[in-house]
């Protein structure tokens, strides 16, 4: 019986119809996330879309960094469509159509006309026209426009015609909705997209529906937009050859890094990140001729870090992360140039600015005092943490990893934070064991507020909770690439979410600042009949259902995630799970914050978590 089965099986037809040739266009369409990574909606600043509009701005960034063009218009129609005009030199007209629709073809192939490009693969633009459902390129040069216009990838119109305009390139496109569902692009993190050009291309003057975005000050505006705490010292501004950092230490437990490569931000660092907190550390080290841990120089350090690489390696095509080792094919290791650099100017600086190195020294001694004072509890609640299995009712874990070394899945990590070990279940039992991690905390944690880290070494589930994400040490290490808070969306389930933010504020500010942390949104409301389902996130999108399935459906209002089975979790932890983003701004206020989340809640219900909280004042 298992012979004929296995010989069924092994004796499909397999003739030359099976071998399929697809064009560089078709094979975009059908494998995007080779070239764009994930697709996604627009609801994240990591989804497809706006990955298409980097594509084209990089272009247009490599034409001002090669002194072709100041300004770069980009504008916006409604959260669709997108344009982006610059005054460069114009893509060469001879060449337009393979310019943005054969792979492999460009003008970044030859170094002597882009030293140090970020989009040198000849693939980024082609990405965009295949994946959009219009897609429209023109070239203005010596006094004549070509025109062409595609769609998925498809050319429709190609014409020249004369044209008074200044040189330059002008790219527009519509995602396709069929690949990006319902998708519509957010201005904050378009802004955001924005702004970090600017940060890393003083000079250059970006106009995004008609709002002026420019940077005089390089990465030090990019420390002071971005930090919410001030710093004890002015920020230091260091400027090299291919190189810029900036930095300050602040009142705050970790280290936080922004860094770029060739002004392509490496939201997961690399080779050039992991070298600037090496030298940054043995630099002030050295310079102090003490022998001082490096967590107590870099605890509380905010920094920038910015190289420009010839023919740069990076990890993945969406280029968040820097592989390459050297600074090109002849140049130093990134570790020495970085290296070498750090220790040369720091070193100056703090022999120039005595007041600023007694201010650090300070900062320094005082994490070491305190470091040394929790030693004792440190080494229990590490062995404490190993001795624990991971793996039993507080961790249930996931088998892939965002610290992991290879991985297509990695982004896609996560860990729900559940309270109760009824929705815990619900979501163990429903999810995606690959990817999707459940820790389950026993009620509600501990309020952190104005605590030192020590009661993270105390507090058992804060510790377990640090040992499961890995970021004792910071979040270079950090295991899952979305952390989830899934609480009921009551009073005391918003009261946990809170308590937790609160923790990650005060001791892993860089979890959020990185937009690590999310809050799962999970329906209040049942309606059904019997064809349908509606699952409802709001009282108005309860009562659209009612009118849309009557007469007299069947209502279910859920009072807590562990009333909602797991054959029905599945729905709301899968491909159309809503997360909301947990942000923190330098410009955020706590009622804003307890606004935000807290979300439709009675006024009654408000009231009650504003008055059992003591850290409303203190948060901001």
């Amino acid at each position: 019986m298992s012979e004929n089965l296995e010989n069924k099986t092994t004796s499909v037809a397999y003739t030359d119809d099976h071998i399929r040739h697809l064009s560089d266009m078709e094979h975009i369409r059908v494998r995007p996330g080779m070239y764009i990574g994930k697709l996604g909606d627009g609801s994240f600043a990591e989804d497809g879309i706006y990955v298409l509009l980097k594509e084209v701005l990089d272009n247009s960034i490599d034409e001002f960094k090669m002194n072709a063009g100041k300004r770069i218009d980009v504008v916006v129609e409604d959260n669709l469509t997108a344009s982006v005009r610059d005054f460069g030199r114009g893509i060469p007209q001879g060449k337009l159509i393979e310019a943005v629709s054969v792979l492999n073809t460009g003008g970044k192939y030859d170094s002597k006309a882009f030293k140090k490009s970020v989009g040198l693969n000849g693939v980024g633009i082609k990405a965009v026209n295949a994946l959009s459902k219009r897609f429209e390129v023109r070239s203005y040069r010596e006094g004549k426009m070509r025109r062409a216009v595609f769609s998925q990838g498809n050319l429709e119109l190609d014409e020249t015609l004369s044209s008074g305009e200044k040189t330059g390139t002008y790219i527009a496109f519509e995602p396709d909705e069929s690949l990006f569902k319902g998708y519509s692009f957010r201005s904050e993190y378009i802004e955001t997209m924005l702004r970090n050009y600017t940060y890393l291309n003083t000079g250059l003057v970006i106009s995004y529906n008609k709002t002026r975005i420019e940077s005089k000050n390089g990465l030090e505006d990019l420390l002071s937009d971005n930090m919410t705490s001030e710093g004890l010292y002015p920020i230091i501004h260091l400027k090299g050859d291919d190189i810029e950092v900036a930095f300050t230490h602040a009142s705050q437990y970790g280290e936080e890094y922004y860094s770029f490569v060739n002004g392509q931000h490496t939201t997961q660092g690399g080779t050039h990140q992991s070298a600037f907190k090496e030298h940054i550390a043995r630099a002030i080290r050295d310079f102090y001729n003490k022998n001082h841990d490096f967590s107590d120089i870099r605890n509380g350090l905010v920094a920038a870090v910015a190289i420009n690489v010839e023919e740069p390696l990076f990890e993945s095509q969406t280029k968040i992360k820097l592989g390459s080792t050297h600074m090109g094919p002849k140049g130093p290791t990134v570790n020495k140039f970085v290296g070498d650099f750090i220790k040369t100017e720091v070193d100056n600086y703090l022999h120039r600015n005595a007041k600023v190195a007694e201010v650090l020294l300070k900062k320094i001694q005082e994490s070491e005092k305190e470091r040394k004072a929790i030693a004792g509890v440190t080494k229990i609640a590490r062995e404490r943490a190993k001795k624990v299995s991971l793996h039993n009712k507080k961790l249930r874990d996931c088998r892939i990893h965002l610290n992991d070394v290879k991985g297509e899945d990695k982004e896609d990590s996560c860990i729900f934070i559940t309270e109760g070990d009824s929705a815990s279940g619900s979501i163990t039992k429903s999810r995606d064991v690959n990817t999707q991690a459940v820790f389950s905390l026993r009620g509600k944690p501990l309020n952190s507020f104005g605590l030192t880290k020590k009661v993270v070494y105390e507090n058992e589930e804060f510790n377990l909770l640090q040992a499961a994400l890995n970021i004792e040490d910071g979040i270079d290490g950090l295991r899952y690439n979305k952390v989830i808070v899934a609480t009921d969306a009551d009073v005391d389930g918003m009261h946990i979410r809170l308590l937790l933010i609160t923790f990650f504020l005060q001791f892993f500010p860089d979890l959020i600042k990185k937009g690590h942390v999310y809050i799962l949104q999970t329906p209040l409301f049942r309606v059904r009949n019997k064809k349908e389902t509606r699952y409802c996130y709001t009282e108005e999108e309860r009562v659209s259902a009612i009118n849309e399935l009557g007469p007299n459906p069947e209502i279910t209002r859920f009072k807590g995630l562990g009333e909602i089975s797991p054959s029905e979790f599945k729905h709301f932890i899968g491909k159309d799970m809503r997360l909301e983003q947990v942000k923190w701004r330098k410009t955020d206020t706590v009622n804003e914050l307890l606004e935000f989340y807290m979300g439709k809640n009675t006024m009654e219900r408000q009231e009650f978590i504003i008055d059992n909280l003591v850290v409303e004042e203190d948060l901001a």
